[in-house]
């Protein structure tokens, strides 16, 4: 038997569902952040992992949880087989007296540029294949400021079949530990299509020696 007859939004109608009560008042709405609730409450209770609900791929273990990630350390220049002089201008310091951010990521094209142009590896004017920035970091441990000469430590974390991923080092003169490192990846494309192209032979002959070891 059927008692609830007003009709309404909150109101049962004669000869409806259950379920079609609940779709239409939109219940589930409210109800939702109930079950996700008593989910996460499930997955504090001891032997949770072992629920088949619970999928490793998105659920982090609790010793995971807690372990803040790893920062990123300064690098010796030993690490670096390149060692570039880079001179610092009047314009990079900043109103706090200190070389801002975002010229670091010129000094790292201007390093490995500079480098392949000198090594025969790059004709930035007539070269077919150019390579394209898609990917970049840089990690911060101590300020530079002009007039500091900076030294620019290249090496090659991957030599890919169309893309290298170079690693910078930017050290003050004279000093052991960088003061900044940071990457990039370059994507070799056709200067006119932009299509993906293989390193030209020169290039790689070039960077194998700045290979990290595996």
């Amino acid at each position: 038997s059927h008692v609830a007859v007003q009709h309404g939004t909150n109101f049962r109608h004669p000869g409806e569902t259950c379920k079609s009560f609940l779709l239409r008042c939109n219940i589930f709405r409210v109800i939702a952040p109930m079950f996700r609730w008593l989910r996460l409450r499930r997955c504090a209770a001891p032997g949770w992992q072992n629920h088949p609900s619970m999928n490793a791929s998105h659920v982090s273990s609790p010793s995971q949880a807690g372990r803040a990630p790893e920062r990123p350390a300064p690098q010796a220049r030993q690490a670096y087989p390149v060692l570039r002089p880079i001179t610092t201008r009047w314009m990079d310091n900043d109103i706090y007296g200190h070389v801002n951010n975002v010229v670091y990521y010129s000094w790292f094209d201007t390093a490995v540029n500079a480098y392949l142009i000198e090594q025969g590896a790059l004709d930035i004017h007539q070269g077919e294949t150019i390579g394209l920035v898609v990917e970049t970091q840089c990690n911060y441990f101590a300020p530079l400021a002009f007039p500091q000469t900076v030294e620019a430590g290249i090496r090659v974390a991957r030599l890919g079949g169309s893309s290298v991923r170079y690693e910078v080092g930017l050290f003050a003169q004279g000093q052991e530990l960088s003061a900044a490192c940071g990457h990039f990846v370059h994507a070799y494309v056709g200067r006119g299509d932009r299509r993906p192209r293989p390193l030209p032979q020169r290039l790689r002959q070039v960077l194998e020696p700045l290979c990290l070891a595996p």
